[in-house]
């Protein structure tokens, strides 16, 4: 079942970028395992997933553990970080997908051996539920950054609303798409920034016509296999 999914995610990658003319190299799919146990994320994995992602440090350690003998697997932490659990996480991790403060960014650079790639999460949507910078808040935050030598800012962030159509959908991501390239024009040696980390199962399809280059999926890809 998995496999059957991980090619229907695959097929529908391609389509979208297909639409927009998109080569689908330049999305990365990357798998979001909270709702699995190890042994279901090792099956996927089996299959030539690269990329996994945990919202949570605890889970993510445990699977990262469970599955030592996949060194080639990047392990991704997309959500919120308490600034206290850095130091059991930074070194452990290949991209972390939600920075979202400048104190955060402190304590990785005071806790991490080496740079770190990162999203800086952006609250396109202006939601009180969501972290995250305005708009407007984003290129001063960036700015801030440059002393950090550990923060290495590859691209920005976003979650669109649950409950919207299409059309406001596409506007999260289009905006999130011309914050990055904001951002990537100013030409700052720490945040070149050509990266966007946005969709999931239920909008990667818009979020990749819109620019996204990567979709955090997990529903989709674990459907009848995940935790009750």
């Amino acid at each position: 079942m998995i496999a059957d999914n991980l090619l229907k995610i695959e097929q529908e990658i391609q389509d979208s970028c297909a639409l927009v003319h998109r080569d689908p190299k330049e999305v990365t799919l990357v798998a979001v395992t909270k709702s699995v146990d190890s042994a279901t994320a090792e099956k996927l994995i089996e299959q030539g997933v690269k990329n996994c992602a945990e919202n949570r440090v605890d889970k993510l350690l445990q699977k990262k553990q469970d599955l030592v003998n996949y060194p080639d697997v990047k392990w991704h932490l997309i959500g919120n970080l308490q600034r206290r659990k850095v130091k059991l996480i930074i070194n452990e991790i290949d991209c972390f997908h939600a920075l979202d403060s400048l104190k955060l960014a402190e304590e990785i650079q005071k806790r991490a051996t080496k740079p770190l790639d990162c999203f800086v999460e952006v609250n396109v949507s202006g939601e009180a539920s969501k972290h995250g910078f305005s708009p407007e808040e984003l290129v001063p935050f960036i700015e801030s950054l440059v002393a950090l030598s550990k923060i290495k800012v590859v691209g920005l962030m976003t979650m669109a609303p649950k409950e919207a159509s299409a059309k406001q959908i596409r506007k999260v991501f289009g905006t999130l798409k011309e914050l990055r390239d904001l951002v990537h024009s100013k030409g700052f040696s720490h945040a070149p920034c050509t990266e966007l980390s946005m969709g999931m199962s239920q909008d990667f399809q818009l979020a990749i016509e819109e620019g996204a280059t990567f979709i955090r999926v997990g529903t989709a890809l674990f459907k009848d296999e995940e935790e009750q």
